[in-house]
């Protein structure tokens, strides 16, 4: 299944991606946000806990809600404090 994923870090980056595994837009998701992460000028004690407390969760959620979501033909999206990420079927 083909879709398409869409994500703010507030205030700092917006991004997408197209493509088809949810596997591979959870992995996309936490290169591209955790490269702005890394770029952000946080402490890594301050990386580690968004990528702990933000990033891991929403990959999780990708792979389960919104695999769910698009497979009953619906959008899907998550907020994660700073993070939102959304999911849309493409026909």
């Amino acid at each position: 299944m083909d879709f398409k994923m869409t994500w703010a870090l507030a205030g700092e980056h917006m991004d997408e991606w197209t493509g088809i595994g949810f596997g591979r837009a959870a992995h996309t998701l936490k290169e591209r946000v955790g490269a702005a992460v890394e770029a952000s000028g946080m402490t890594p004690e301050a990386q580690a806990h968004f990528r702990r407390t933000f990033i891991t969760p929403t990959q999780k959620a990708i792979c389960t809600e919104g695999y769910d979501a698009l497979r009953a033909g619906h959008d899907w999206s998550k907020a994660a404090g700073p993070l939102l990420v959304a999911l849309t079927p493409i026909s």
